[in-house]
C-alpha cells in the first residue's frame, strides 16, 4: 500500500446539488457533458473512417496487393500499431500537461488527418487511407489515457460509476452509428467517397468545436521528465501498476474483457454468413444487439451499485458472459442449411430469437464486468500517475486483442467451428475469472456482499456520504448478527479490515469469507495476551497504510437485541494510532431490524441463545438498514460517547 497523502485523488468539482441524481444528469453539467460529446464524435468518426475504406476496399477498389480477404485484418493491425509504439508516452504527456489542452491538441490533430483522409476518399488512394488509419490509431492512442484519467479529476468518488458507465454506453453507440454511416455514405452512386471525406471532416471540426467546452483539468506530475523509449516506460508503468495487486490484476481482468469481446466481434461477419446463413445485414444486426447490449449493462451499473464503486458487479458479470457464450454454442448448433437470407426473413424464425438474447445478455454482463473494472483503476491509482497506468492498460488491451486473433485464426485452421470457438472462450473466461479473483478475493467478497444485501435482505442505507471515501478511519458498529461484516462491505466503496473475534472463523463458509477479507482476529487479553495484542499492532498497521479498519466494540453478538456497553479496543486504538502521528476519523454506525433475522442469536437452544437454527424464519427479502453517522474527531471520542451516538442511529 502507499503513503495515503500521496494517493489522494485530486479534489474532483464539488456538486452537492447532484449528490442524488442519477447518471443522466451528468450530461447537463460542463464538466462532463462537453467530455462525452467529444469522445463520442471520435468514436463515431474512427468508426466511420475505417468502416468507409474497409467497405471500399472490399468491394469497390481492385487492389492485387491487398485482396478483400484481408483487407479487415491490415486496417485492424494498423490500427492497433499505435497502442503498442506509443502508449508508454501518451500516459506520460497525459499526466505532465493540462488533460484539456491534451484533449484539444488531439482534437486538432483529428482535424489534420482527416483531412488528409479526405483527399484519399476522393482520389481513391489505398495508401494514403492506410497511413491515415495508422494516424487516427495514434490518435486514439494518445486520447485514450486522457479519456478515462479526466473522469476521476471531475467526478467523485459516487459519480465514478455512473460517469463510466455513460462513456462506455456513448463509445458503444457511437461504434455503431459510426460504422451504420460509413457503409451507408460509401455505398451512394457517385458522390459516396465524396460523402464519406465530407463527413469525416465535419465530424473532427464538431468534436473539436466541443471540445473547447471542457473545463480545465491541471496536470497531476507538471515536473515529470519525458522517457521517450516505449519499452523501458512500458515496463516502468506495469511495474507502477503492480504496486497495488488489486489495480494491477484489474488491468489484467479488463484486457481479458477485450480478448474476449475481440472474439465475438471479428466472427460476426463468417458466423452470421456459415453458421446462420445471413447477409449481410443480418452481420450488421447481431452488431447493433451486441452494441446495445454492452450499452445496457454499462448503464446498469450505476442502479445496481447504488452510486458507489461497487466491484461485486465484475463476477456476476464473468458469469453471464460466460453463461450466455456457451449457451450461444448450443443454440447455433443444427440450425437448418437454408438459402442465404436476409433481416427480415433470419428474424422471424424463432431459432434465431435465442441467438439473439444470447448475443445480448453476453454483451450485457461483458458491461457489468468492465465498468467498475474501469472505474476501481481510476479510483485506485495514484493521480500522479494514473494516465501511464491507463496507458499500460491500452498496450495490454491490444496485445490481448492480438492473441485473440492469433488464438481464434489457430482454432479455425485446426477445423474447429465458430460456435466451436465461442463455447471454447465461454470455458476459459470462466477459468480466467476464477483464476482473477482467486488471487484478488476482494471481487469475490463483494460479490458475496452484493447478493446477500440485494436478494436475501432489502438493504437500505443511510448517511452512507459519511463513509470516507479515502484515508484512514476506525468504524465502529453495534454487532447483532453473523453477517454484520458481509452488510458493512455492502455499504462501503472501499475495503474494509475487520477486528473480530477468533471464534467467528470457526463458522462455516463465513469463516472462510472472513479469511479472504483479512479479517483480524483477536482474542480476549486473559485468553491469549500474545494474540490480543498482536490484533492491535495489525491494527495500527491498517490505520498506517490509509484503510478503513471496522471493530465492534460491544465485543460480542448480542444475545437480547438490546445494544451493550462498549469495550475500550477503540480507545487503545487510537491511542496507537496518535502514537504513530495518525488521526483517524471514527464513524459511528448502526445496523437496523436485523435481530430476529436468521443470522442472529435470537433461536433458544438448550438454554442457550444461537442463531442459524431456522432458515428462512423471516422469508427472503426481510427489510433490514444502516445508518451512518457523521464522524467524530479522535480527541473527541470515549466509550460511552460513542455508544450513544450509536444508540441514536438505531433509534433514528
Amino acid at each position: 500500500m502507499t503513503n495515503p497523502a500521496a494517493a489522494a485523488p485530486a479534489t474532483p468539482v464539488a456538486h452537492e446539488e447532484n449528490a442524488h441524481a442519477n447518471q443522466f444528469a451528468l450530461l447537463g453539467q460542463r464538466r462532463f457533458a462537453p467530455f462525452f460529446w467529444t469522445q463520442f464524435a471520435g468514436a463515431a468518426n474512427d468508426n466511420l473512417f475505417k468502416f468507409a475504406f474497409t467497405v471500399m476496399v472490399t468491394y469497390q477498389l481492385q487492389l492485387s496487393w491487398m485482396p478483400p480477404s484481408m483487407a479487415g485484418l491490415v486496417i485492424g493491425a494498423l490500427f492497433i500499431l499505435p497502442f503498442l509504439l506509443f502508449s508508454a508516452t501518451s500516459g506520460q504527456l497525459t499526466d505532465k500537461f493540462d488533460k484539456t489542452k491534451m484533449i484539444r491538441f488531439v482534437k486538432d490533430l483529428e482535424i489534420v488527418i482527416m483531412l488528409i483522409a479526405a483527399w484519399g476518399f476522393v482520389t481513391a488512394n489505398a495508401v494514403v487511407l492506410l497511413a491515415c488509419v495508422f494516424l487516427m490509431g495514434l490518435h486514439s492512442t494518445l486520447f485514450g489515457p486522457v479519456k478515462f484519467a479526466y473522469l476521476p479529476q471531475v467526478l467523485d468518488a459516487r459519480e465514478l460509476t455512473g460517469g463510466n458507465g455513460m462513456v462506455e454506453m456513448g463509445t458503444f453507440v457511437a461504434i455503431l452509428l459510426g460504422q451504420v454511416a460509413g457503409g451507408l455514405l460509401v455505398a451512394l452512386p457517385n458522390v459516396g467517397h465524396t460523402s464519406v471525406a465530407v463527413g469525416c471532416v465535419l465530424l473532427a471540426l464538431v468534436g473539436r468545436g466541443v471540445a473547447q467546452a471542457i473545463p480545465r483539468a491541471p496536470a497531476t506530475d507538471p515536473g515529470l521528465v519525458i522517457n521517450w523509449n516505449p519499452v523501458s516506460e512500458t515496463w516502468r508503468n506495469l511495474k507502477l501498476a503492480n504496486e497495488n495487486v488489486v489495480v494491477f490484476r484489474s488491468l489484467l481482468g479488463i484486457s481479458w474483457m477485450w480478448f474476449f469481446g475481440a472474439v465475438f466481434l471479428s466472427q460476426f461477419p463468417s458466423f452470421a454468413k456459415e453458421v446462420l446463413h445471413g447477409d449481410e445485414q443480418v452481420a450488421s444486426l447481431l452488431l447493433v444487439v451486441f452494441s446495445v447490449g454492452i450499452g445496457v449493462g454499462s448503464l446498469l451499473c450505476e442502479t445496481l451499485s447504488r452510486r458507489q464503486v461497487e466491484i461485486g458487479l465484475v463476477p456476476l458479470g464473468a458469469i453471464g458472459m460466460s453463461v450466455f457464450a456457451i449457451d450461444l454454442y448450443f443454440a447455433s448448433r443444427g440450425l437448418p442449411r437454408v438459402a442465404e437470407m436476409g433481416i427480415g426473413t433470419f428474424v422471424h424464425q424463432p431459432a434465431h430469437w435465442r441467438v439473439m438474447a444470447d448475443l445480448a445478455l453476453l454483451s450485457l454482463f461483458a458491461g457489468l464486468y468492465s465498468v467498475p473494472m474501469y472505474a476501481l483503476i481510476q479510483l485506485r491509482s495514484q493521480p500522479t500517475h494514473r494516465a501511464r497506468i491507463i496507458a499500460a492498460n491500452n498496450i495490454l488491451n491490444a496485445l490481448f486483442m492480438i492473441g485473440s486473433s492469433v488464438i481464434a485464426g489457430a482454432l479455425l485452421g485446426a477445423g474447429f467451428t465458430i460456435p466451436q470457438i465461442f463455447l471454447f472462450t465461454g470455458i476459459a473466461n470462466a477459468v480466467v475469472a476464477f483464476y482473477i479473483f482467486m488471487l484478488v478475493p476482494e471481487y469475490l467478497l463483494r460479490f458475496v456482499a452484493w447478493v446477500l444485501s440485494r436478494f436475501v435482505y432489502r438493504f437500505d442505507i443511510r448517511g452512507e456520504t459519511h463513509i470516507p471515501t479515502e484515508g484512514a478511519a476506525v468504524l465502529v458498529c453495534n454487532h447483532v448478527s453473523f453477517i454484520d461484516a458481509v452488510l458493512l462491505m455492502a455499504a462501503s466503496p472501499r475495503p474494509i479490515r475487520f477486528i473480530m473475534d477468533h471464534r467467528i472463523f470457526r463458522v462455516p463458509v463465513l469463516g472462510w469469507l472472513f479469511k479472504l477479507a483479512k479479517a483480524i482476529p483477536i482474542s480476549s487479553q486473559k485468553e491469549d495476551p500474545a494474540a490480543y495484542e498482536a490484533a492491535f499492532a495489525k491494527a495500527q498497521e491498517v490505520l498506517r497504510e490509509g484503510d478503513l479498519l471496522a471493530i465492534f466494540p460491544e465485543g460480542a453478538i448480542t444475545r437480547d437485541g438490546e445494544l451493550q456497553p462498549f469495550k475500550g479496543g477503540v480507545m487503545k486504538i487510537l491511542e496507537g494510532a496518535r502514537a504513530q502521528g495518525i488521526e483517524p476519523p471514527v464513524v459511528p454506525m448502526a445496523l437496523i431490524n436485523l435481530w430476529g433475522s436468521y443470522f442472529s442469536r435470537i433461536e433458544l437452544r438448550g438454554g442457550e441463545r444461537v442463531a442459524m437454527a431456522k432458515p428462512f424464519r423471516r422469508g427472503f427479502f426481510s427489510r433490514v438498514g444502516l445508518n451512518v453517522g457523521a464522524p467524530v474527531p479522535p480527541a473527541e471520542v470515549q466509550p460511552e460517547g460513542l455508544r450513544q451516538r450509536v444508540g441514536a442511529l438505531l433509534a433514528s
